[in-house]
């Protein structure tokens, strides 16, 4: 009998089987797909020759991840990568904001917007190096982040500390607004802001974009040499060496729970796997709540609050095998691994309003991803991999364009939107169709097929607007790993700190198992002596 069976083998799964097994647990992973992965993997299933990253691509913050950088991956054979630039923003006009990890490059960029807003960035960025190992610190340990959230009052202390809450909390729009003459600036955060669901208006956004724009100035946006897999080799070359027993293709069923606690589990085959001290769950949270875990096993108000649950964003992708490399109206895009492509600040505001009313948008702003510009091993060389995600309605009311798409993405459907994003291409980069020797459409169904984690593509766990995050995330509570059943942990992207490969939530679901059961074998007074050293911590 194993002492803990994980259920998903995404990164946060591996990670927690990991910390698992370096504290001597025997551990046991099940997961549903054929190979491990979750959404870190990649094939060759565009064109004969050309890697494409099914999912995810760049790791900011596994770069960041100190959980990850604890794991000594680079030990496990994985490399990584990076474009010359971060990440560019180019206009219709030609104008381009660029993000490199010189801080120097970036300030030049945005002052070409307008003079002086390159020492506005370096200000951001002056602000971020202050409190980088704080934040940093907060973001990727059990909420509450105790020690970290002290020094960082403690160093904020004052109006400066208030001020700068004020600034994170803000919406993009309003940040940008205030911070920048330009629309360079403008730029770079709204568009980093949808890498999640934040629309420009949306609480919080200007925060998020701020962090994510940081993260790239500090640590770039890296690929993993060979394909985003190679990640996730590292992580199961690491585990397996340390014992654990990974079954791919074996789907769980449902969490076996006696006397309120997690026993095991069992499959769709009917195999019961019991878990002598724990059962990690790397699944989404309407997964586990409302499925995995029978109604009668949880109190009635996660399965109310579980009703008022909301979603992140659906997604849409198109990858393509291309003859040559895009071409850029701007020069600066280039060199960039992404590329945002919307025509201002403006243009993303109606974006996501279309998703807000159930629409399809028109001009669907895109993520663009140059994968040969950042890892040459991705396709023949004078080639480019590249791919391009955009986000659509879970529930389509209507089509904001022509083509009268409807959300049911048959094959027609999927064929349209994917003409639909090309198009938003070539508004920046004219010519960029003709180079395509083959494309592959990945539809929101396609991808929940492909991880039952992105249910409708929903690729983040949930939203990530303020009122689904920190004591909010998954639904109100403590915003830990912990559930209403004994024994049993979340250790997906539905936790604290939310979406992004960067392990936390596998990490502090291991941590929370580690801890309960360190509790579990001490006496009563050693138990009270633990708990008031944890206090005394947190003063």
């Amino acid at each position: 009998m194993p002492d803990a069976v994980v259920i998903g083998a995404g990164p946060n799964g591996l990670v927690a089987a990991n910390l698992l097994a370096d504290a001597g647990w025997s551990v046991r992973i099940l997961e549903e797909q054929p190979e491990p992965g979750g959404a870190v993997r990649h094939d060759s299933g565009v064109a004969p020759g050309f890697v494409s990253d099914l999912f995810s691509s760049f790791y900011p913050l596994a770069a960041a991840s100190p959980v990850l950088a604890a794991m000594r991956l680079e030990d496990h054979g994985l490399r990584w990568a990076h474009a010359p630039h971060v990440l560019a923003h180019p206009l219709g006009d030609g104008r381009c904001a660029v993000l490199d990890r010189d801080v120097a490059v970036t300030a030049a960029s945005l002052d070409a917007f307008a003079p002086g807003d390159g020492a506005a960035w370096e200000r951001l960025h002056a602000v971020w190096d202050r409190y980088r190992a704080d934040i940093l610190g907060a973001l990727f340990t059990p909420f509450p982040p105790v020690r970290a959230a002290a020094r960082l009052a403690l160093r904020l202390r004052g109006g400066g500390g208030l001020r700068l809450a004020r600034t994170l909390v803000l919406p993009v729009r309003r940040m940008g607004a205030e911070e920048f003459r330009g629309e360079g600036g403008r730029l770079l955060l709204a568009g980093n802001a949808l890498h999640a669901d934040l629309a420009p208006e949306a609480a919080g956004s200007g925060g998020f974009g701020w962090l994510m724009s940081m993260l790239g100035q500090t640590y770039g946006f890296p690929v993993p040499v060979g394909g985003s897999g190679a990640l996730t080799a590292a992580l199961v070359h690491r585990l397996r060496a340390r014992g654990a027993t990974l079954s791919c293709g074996e789907r769980v069923e449902s969490v076996v729970v006696r006397d309120r606690r997690a026993v095991g589990v069992r499959t769709v085959g009917g195999e019961l796997v019991p878990a002598h001290r724990a059962v990690l769950a790397d699944v989404s949270v309407p997964a586990l709540y409302g499925g995995l875990v029978a109604p009668e096993d949880l109190p009635d108000q996660v399965l109310a609050d579980l009703r008022r649950f909301q979603w992140d964003f659906a997604t849409f992708k198109v990858d393509w095998a291309l003859d040559g490399p895009v071409p850029w109206r701007s020069a600066d895009a280039a060199g960039a691994g992404t590329v945002h492509l919307a025509d201002g600040v403006d243009e993303l505001t109606r974006f996501a309003a279309q998703i807000a009313m159930g629409r399809v948008p028109d001009r669907p702003f895109s993520l663009f991803g140059q994968m040969t510009t950042a890892d040459p091993t991705r396709s023949p060389r004078g080639t480019e991999s590249a791919w391009a995600y955009t986000h659509v309605p879970h529930d389509v009311r209507g089509d904001a364009g022509e083509e009268g798409i409807t959300g049911s993405w048959d094959a027609g459907e999927r064929e349209l939107m994917a003409d639909r994003v090309e198009r938003q291409v070539e508004r920046f980069a004219p010519g960029f169709r003709a180079l395509v020797r083959a494309r592959r459409v990945l539809a929101p169904p396609t991808l929940q097929n492909l991880d039952a984690n992105l249910t409708g593509g929903a690729i983040n766990g949930g939203t990530a607007a303020l009122h689904q995050q920190l004591v909010f995330r998954p639904v109100p509570g403590t915003g830990r790993p912990e559930t209403p059943v004994a024994g049993l942990y979340l250790a997906s992207a539905a936790a604290h700190p939310g979406g992004g490969v960067h392990g936390a939530p596998g990490a502090n679901a291991a941590r929370a198992a580690l801890r309960r059961h360190r509790l579990a074998g001490l006496t009563r007074a050693q138990r009270a002596l633990a708990r008031r050293d944890r206090t005394g911590d947190r003063r």
